[in-house]
């Protein structure tokens, strides 16, 4: 079969990959207004487009998982119809939209190119879910009023479909491309530098040092980079890929079962989607759907995020105890005065915090200039004797390029999920029906939803999960009085479970792959692991003191006693405290726990139940503690 040679395709990919994060980068810093030119943003997310679509044509096979060296002839041709399509409507753009509801051929015809070029590059780079999950809206757009019940739409013409999808600010054009083509972009770049300049080296290392000494080390380590990693990534499975391949190893060889090694990483990469300030891209797209701003979504997701991985630290620790794992060796772990010279990495992520929330600057904007401190301060130190070469730097254009691809395409494709939800109405008719199911009942949708996450989310990055949800399950919980920040975090919470929740966990099954453990073992454990992100989510619902809303004293005291239920429940699912614990006092610890977790202001007289589970907690504490030195039991200690 005729087809262009790599030789020559792997430039021209660079160069649109390069095109795409320049043009990006253009835009977050208003080069356009520079050179006197007034464009609608729509035109710059279709140019956005107009590279992405080539791009993910020249670099993915049809066929998923295989690899391929040439171009093949039709595949180029793909990428220069694709290109053409949105290059199209990026020019014409202002008078195409006013074209809508007149449905010209010139509309239509290139709106359905770009809806069926959109879902064949992403059945390309995710595979059938989401591809599948649009043709399920797109056929109830066209054949709604064969839906029986209350979910009944009223069918739409579909020219006036394709055009509204492919060009309204409603559609693939809208709001999850407007953070995808700026937000994620510009830190994906900031990113993709850590890693060209040792950053990412860096805080592996770092990690060692601050763990390594530790009982369980290899473990921590796995928990403290993987959410390190996984806070700016936008993808858990390309967390567990990126991290796992150095950690898994490490934590079986000091002698943890493989499905238990392969369970860590997948919490800890799936975790780094909860954690500021990236969120897997969501965190910046919540503050648009909400309309507040991203500082807000940030300081509301720390304190539950953290909770997560407190509780994961402490399972760690504890499984070590349980097993007898000794520290990593000592000539495995770096030097401090060879990781101290990387401290100036520190300054890009001060610059970043510093422009975030004392100048207010968009989130873009502060990354870009956050990756210049970075790129400047690496050039100066550089990192173990190595400083970047420029070519490198110039290249983390065409890496990134390449990194966000799929980001992209799922941002424009789930446009096209809320412009079938905005046009035919099933937003309201949905919000309708699940406050219905769940008869006005708080906990009951609560329950409902939850369920809907997980499934909806099984198979999905986490970007197309969040958008998914957010437009689907948030306005119910909006609608039964649920605070709205709460709600979202709500649904993006369990939405990621889905990564390690059987039977489709895609976190827990990429581990599993490396650690070279059987699926469902490796998902089942990591459940375990990751208990506390199926608990906290209910507790801030019902007390936002978890996200940071209400009085500093009521916020304080439900971060203190928090922490205490989560040290108590993950002790009892280790089986492990001082000494192994009894089925009964297992139990115990349980039930302490789970009352120490719900805050204080969860509902009329909480406070007690809080005051109960504190005191029996501390009670089952010190009770340990003395068994533990009368059968001679100690804890370990750093070495």
């Amino acid at each position: 079969m005729p087809a262009l040679p790599a030789r020559r395709a792997r430039p021209l990919a660079d160069l649109l990959a390069a095109c795409l994060v320049l043009l990006a980068v253009g835009w977050a810093l208003s080069v356009q207004r520079k050179l006197g030119l007034d464009l609608y943003p729509q035109q710059f997310f279709a140019g956005v487009l107009a590279f992405a679509l080539p791009l993910a044509f020249l670099t993915l096979p049809a066929r998923r998982g295989t690899d391929r060296e040439d171009v093949p002839l039709h595949d180029l041709g793909l990428a220069t119809l694709s290109m053409a399509a949105f290059g199209y409507v990026a020019v014409r753009y202002p008078d195409l939209v006013l074209m809508i509801f007149a449905r010209p051929p010139e509309l239509w015809i290139t709106s359905g190119i770009i809806i069926v070029l959109l879902l064949e590059a992403l059945r390309r780079a995710t595979g059938w879910a989401l591809v599948l999950i649009i043709a399920a809206f797109l056929l109830y757009a066209l054949f709604g009023d064969l839906v029986p019940g209350r979910l009944q739409g009223r069918p739409q013409n579909w020219q006036l479909l394709a055009g509204y999808l492919a060009v309204d600010s409603n559609g693939v054009l809208g709001l999850p491309m407007s953070v995808a083509a700026t937000v994620v972009i510009a830190f994906i770049l900031f990113g993709v530098l850590l890693g060209i300049t040792g950053g990412s080296q860096f805080f592996t290392d770092a990690a060692m040092i601050g763990m390594g000494r530790f009982r369980g080390g290899s473990m921590k380590i796995s928990v403290l980079a993987s959410g390190l990693f996984g806070s700016i990534s936008g993808s858990a499975v390309a967390n567990v890929v990126g991290t796992g391949v150095v950690t898994i190893p490490m934590i079986k060889r000091d002698g943890y079962p493989a499905h238990k090694a392969g369970a860590i990483e997948a919490v800890a990469s799936t975790g780094g989607q909860l954690m500021p300030p990236v969120m897997g891209a969501s965190a910046f797209l919540m503050a648009e759907f909400l309309a507040i701003p991203y500082s807000q979504i940030v300081m509301g997701a720390l304190l539950p995020a953290v909770l997560y991985y407190v509780a994961l630290f402490i399972q760690a620790d504890l499984e070590a105890a349980k097993l007898g794992i000794q520290r990593v060796p000592e000539s495995e772990i770096p030097t401090k005065s060879t990781v101290l010279v990387g401290l100036h990495f520190a300054t890009a992520f001060a610059v970043l915090i510093y422009l975030l929330f004392w100048m207010r600057y968009q989130p873009e904007r502060a990354a870009l200039w956050s990756a210049l401190a970075l790129c400047i301060t690496a050039l100066i130190f550089g990192y173990r004797g190595v400083r970047p070469s420029l070519r490198a730097l110039f290249g983390s254009f065409a890496r990134t390029g390449h990194g966000v691809v799929e980001i992209l395409l799922i941002s424009a494709a789930s446009g096209m999920v809320i412009g079938v939800l905005n046009i035919t109405g099933l937003s309201f008719n949905l919000t309708y029906a699940l406050v219905q199911v769940g008869g006005g009942s708080a906990v009951m949708l609560l329950a409902l939803s939850a369920i809907v996450c997980i499934i909806l989310g099984m198979g999905l990055p986490t970007l197309g999960v969040y958008v998914l949800l957010a437009a689907l399950v948030a306005p119910a919980l909006i609608e039964v009085g649920i605070e709205p920040i709460a709600a979202h975090l709500y649904v993006l919470y369990f939405g990621m479970m889905s990564m390690i929740t059987p039977p489709i966990a895609m976190a827990a099954f990429a581990a599993a792959a490396i650690a070279k453990a059987p699926a469902m073992a490796t998902g089942w454990a990591a459940m375990r692991f990751g208990w506390a992100a199926y608990v906290i989510p209910v507790l801030f619902v019902f007390s936002p003191s978890l996200i940071l809303i209400g009085q500093t004293a009521e916020i304080l005291f439900a971060a203190v006693t928090a922490s205490l239920g989560v040290w108590l429940v993950s002790a009892a699912l280790a089986g492990y405290f001082v000494v192994r614990l009894s089925p009964l006092k297992r139990a115990l610890f349980i039930a302490a726990g789970l009352m120490a977790l719900v805050p204080a202001g969860a509902f009329d007289g909480a406070i007690l139940t809080d005051a109960v589970g504190v005191a029996l907690g501390i009670a089952l504490i010190l009770a340990e503690m003395v068994r533990a030195r009368a059968t001679g039991a100690t804890q370990e200690t750093p070495q």
